[in-house]
């Protein structure tokens, strides 16, 4: 009997571990979740203001002399906005 004790004790051992494994997992999961949650979260944040400052800069540009285009086939002809240079 002591080496059927011995076996099952054995087994025993290995499923607690292979339990514990197991749990260790799901909560490295749980984190990993959790982590993936929060950098969606903040890149919404980030893309918001990146927004609003896109926005920003582009409204004080259309507010500014510096910024306007001298003539629209320029613009048109070499792709990009001429500045003025005051």
């Amino acid at each position: 009997m002591d080496a059927v004790d011995a076996e099952n004790q054995v087994e025993l051992e290995e499923k607690y571990d292979f339990n514990n494994q197991m749990l260790e997992l799901q909560h490295t999961l749980e984190d990993l979740s959790a982590r993936v949650v929060a950098v969606k979260e903040e890149n919404l944040k980030l893309k918001s203001e990146n927004q609003v400052l896109g926005q920003y800069i582009e409204n004080l540009m259309s507010a500014s002399n510096v910024f306007q285009t001298t003539d629209t086939k320029t613009k048109e002809s070499k792709g990009f906005v001429s500045l003025l240079i005051p």
